[in-house]
């Protein structure tokens, strides 16, 4: 019987945040919770971030980090998987929009893919503007040329850091 060939593997960003039911401990578990998915591995965790809250909703700050990841699971295929570890975690299927939560998985960067479709656009449409994903991805990858929006550290300088916190490592 012939196997299948492996699939190739891909590197991905995943941005992760909370801002309920001890943040720091949230982020930590979703980690865990990506270093258990199958057919990948979690190369490396950003520094935690303290950020203010983005959008209109009055909140407690967020605790946010950036995981690096190889991947031999296609990008919908991942998708599916953080949102049913978001599930696992404790995040309700319907929330308020902009609102707290327990844990929040981004998929930022999948490869060098560029795509927009119901449920997934790659790279994330909101990278350019949130300092809360893209000082902790410069930690991991400041030369990560994401597709057609341009070099990690050059978006970096973009936006200030205004609002954010360091917190240390994960």
């Amino acid at each position: 019987m012939r196997r299948p060939p492996l699939a190739i593997w891909q590197p991905a960003y995943i941005g992760l945040g909370s801002n309920l039911q001890e943040p720091n401990a949230q982020v930590r578990r979703a980690c865990a919770g990506l270093q258990a998915l199958a057919c990948t591995r979690l190369v490396r965790v950003s520094p935690l971030y303290r950020s203010k809250p983005f959008g209109p909703v009055p909140q407690p700050d967020f605790t946010n980090a950036v995981a690096g990841i190889l991947t031999q699971l296609d990008a919908r295929t991942l998708l599916g998987e953080l949102q049913a570890l978001e599930r696992a975690l404790g995040r309700p299927a319907e929330r308020e929009r902009w609102g707290p939560r327990v844990i929040d998985l981004d998929l930022l960067v999948y490869g060098r893919e560029r795509r927009e479709e119901p449920g997934l656009t790659l790279p994330h449409s909101g990278i350019v503007e949130r300092n809360f994903v893209l000082y902790p991805l410069a930690d991991l990858a400041p030369e990560l040329d994401v597709p057609g929006l341009g070099r990690v550290a050059e978006l970096r300088g973009r936006v200030t850091p205004e609002g954010l916190e360091r917190l240390g490592e994960p």
